[in-house]
């Protein structure tokens, strides 16, 4: 791969991680108005303070296919199961209007070298991913299980499978089930957390149960 070639793929990536969390910006902008209607509130300086932001936040994302930057790891001893809380809380926002419940399993903890940032981004986009596989109501597990040198995190929900065809080819550069998907997200995950000593892996998809694993050393 040459120089050109791996920043335009970093970009890209560093583009796609951002864009998601700019996206979560501009559902609590409309989540705020939202509630200012059932309120019964009417603030003109608010509601274009409000666009304003959503209109900015359009632009970011738009701007942000030209980004052109290095993606650097920077790891340090965190608390994983405080990552994998934090990660589920940002999650939520997704949930939107859907009827879904998280229920996470953690009932022990442990270190690990990891990028704080860079792991939290891929706890959240696959969250997110189940959260979009469910169409209306489920439920989201997730566990995380510490033995020997190792934490083992289960991420599973209970909505539409991946087909069997695509199950190979699913952490490719490109692969999305979505309409307006980039096909980035789980390829980002699987390379962020190879570069993090991480490994992930879907352990099963079938129309009980989609399940994703992230296997991470321990200190």
């Amino acid at each position: 791969m040459t120089n050109t070639d791996l920043i335009l793929e970093q970009s890209r990536c560093i583009s796609h991680e951002i864009r998601n969390h700019l996206s979560i910006c501009e559902i609590y902008t409309q989540i705020i108005k939202k509630n200012l209607e059932d309120a019964n509130i009417e603030n003109t300086s608010i509601n274009n303070a409000l666009e304003c932001i959503s209109k900015s936040l359009k632009i970011m994302c738009n701007s942000l296919l030209d980004l052109k930057s290095l993606n650097n790891i920077n790891p340090k001893n965190c608390d994983i199961k405080q990552l994998l809380e934090e990660g589920t809380k940002l999650a939520q926002v997704y949930i939107h209007d859907k009827d879904i419940k998280i229920k996470c399993n953690l009932k022990n903890t442990c270190t690990a070298y990891v990028d704080e940032n860079k792991f939290l981004a891929c706890v959240v986009n696959i969250i997110k991913n189940a959260i979009e596989a469910i169409p209306e109501k489920g439920e989201i597990k997730i566990s995380l299980d510490v033995k020997g040198n190792f934490a083992h995190i289960k991420i599973s929900n209970n909505g539409t499978p991946i087909s069997k065809d695509k199950q190979k080819t699913i952490f490719e550069e490109g692969y999305t089930t979505k309409s307006t998907g980039s096909g980035l997200g789980l390829h980002i995950c699987l390379t962020n957390l190879k570069a993090q000593n991480a490994l992930l892996k879907l352990n099963k998809s079938n129309s009980e149960i989609t399940e994703f694993e992230i296997d991470i050393p321990t200190i």
